[in-house]
């Protein structure tokens, strides 16, 4: 088995509340330094950066996952992560007819920045990015388990679009393999805050919109950084495991 020291919730430039730091090379670089070999670009609502940092990535050591923090129709924040940018790409294009045709304000809401892998400027994405799709909780589920992805409640834990703060509960109709939790807390003192989570797997990820916010607390040992072994880990199933080394 092989150590992967994880980040899968990185914004990039594309979201309009991440930092203009948050350019393909510099995420990259910043991983790299923090010893992260296995990251996933999860912008809200959208995918256009991916293939930009999985090409500035070449040659790092560090797996880029494609991946999305989509908002469902309860304003619950979810991470739904891919293999290949072909599932992503189907994924998107669902999320796309689910989205409201809202136009962005820049100067209110941030700019939606669409770059290359040096971090130059592409294009603007005109349409806001950060409201709730029509799509339900159990809805996204399904689509993403269809495409062969993984479904990951985000910052369960956070008041501001956190399942638990959102629905005062965990659904039991949908088979989550985790749950993210916030930088902010330990598992320990998470399932002593909140009791549902005793049942679940949980992970920790920087919910990354600077570059300061990497942290790399879960560490999987997986034979290779593929959603399968994500999974398997997860089950705790194979030889495979995880483990988060918490900060707090």
């Amino acid at each position: 088995m092989k150590k992967f020291r994880a980040d899968l919730h990185v914004h990039t430039v594309l979201s309009p509340c991440a930092e203009i730091e948050m350019l393909p090379p510099l995420i990259v670089s910043e991983a790299k330094v923090r010893g992260i070999n296995l990251i996933a670009i999860t912008d809200h609502n959208a995918s256009a950066n991916i293939s930009a940092v999985q090409k500035a990535a070449l040659g790092s050591g560090i797996t880029v996952l494609p991946g999305m923090e989509l908002q469902t129709k309860e304003e619950v924040h979810v991470l739904c992560l891919f293999d290949t940018i072909d599932q992503i790409i189907q994924f998107q294009n669902i999320v796309d007819q689910k989205l409201p045709s809202i136009k962005n304000r820049p100067d209110y809401f941030g700019e939606q920045l669409v770059v290359d892998d040096k971090g130059d400027f592409v294009r603007n994405e005109e349409r806001l990015l950060i409201t709730s799709t029509a799509l339900s909780i159990n809805e996204a589920y399904s689509l993403v388990d269809e495409l062969g992805g993984i479904f990951i409640p985000a910052h369960v834990n956070r008041k501001a679009n956190g399942l638990l703060e959102i629905l005062g509960f965990m659904p039991d109709d949908i088979p989550f393999l985790a749950v993210e939790i916030s930088r902010h807390i330990s598992p320990k003192h998470a399932k002593e805050e909140y009791p549902q989570l005793n049942t679940f797997e949980i992970i920790q990820n920087g919910d990354v919109h600077r570059l300061s916010d990497f942290i790399g607390t879960t560490i999987f040992e997986i034979e290779n950084p593929s959603i399968r072994e994500i999974k398997l880990a997860l089950r705790k199933e194979a030889n495979r495991s995880y483990n988060v080394n918490s900060i707090n």
